[in-house]
């Protein structure tokens, strides 16, 4: 069976050390045969985990740095409005909350984004293009700051 993939970077290794991506990791597996709630046993109903947590994205950064602070932020763009070629000053991560986007990072291939769906744009990586489609786009972008840091957007003419 050949690795997950996401449409932002390809494939993921599974090595086997944790959970898979897009595999569910219920309550039991993380907390073992009990669930405490303040003082009470819950038992949840059969073949119904209380809690799942599933992995959609695990990304290596391209090189390490210190993050002094993440800032979050929810961006909409109209329908059918390109983002246009794009370059940020730290990597950002997000995820797509409503409508689509044809997403490509410059030189590899496009892939449209709907919701759930997550994205990387590496630090100083030119980002080909980030285009609403018919339905505009609203979406989660995680800014990853180092001290002092703000966030900059530069569109390079070519």
């Amino acid at each position: 069976m050949p690795a997950p993939r996401t449409p932002a970077t390809g494939e993921i290794p599974g090595d086997g050390a944790g959970p898979e991506p897009d595999r569910p990791v219920t309550d039991i597996e993380y907390r073992g045969s009990q669930h405490v709630v303040g003082s009470q046993h819950v038992v949840p109903a059969t073949g119904t985990p209380p809690v799942t947590r599933t992995v959609v994205l695990d990304q290596p950064l391209a090189a390490p740095s210190a993050t002094h602070r993440v800032e979050v932020r929810r961006i909409s763009i109209a329908a059918g409005l390109p983002a246009g070629l794009h370059v940020h000053n730290c990597p950002v991560f997000g995820n797509i909350e409503t409508g689509s986007v044809v997403y490509q990072i410059d030189g590899r291939p496009e892939s449209v984004l709907t919701p759930g769906d997550t994205f990387y744009e590496p630090e100083g990586t030119r980002i080909a293009r980030f285009d609403a489609q018919d339905d505009g786009v609203t979406f989660l972008a995680y800014f990853l700051l180092g001290a002092g840091q703000t966030v900059e957007l530069e569109f390079p003419d070519t």
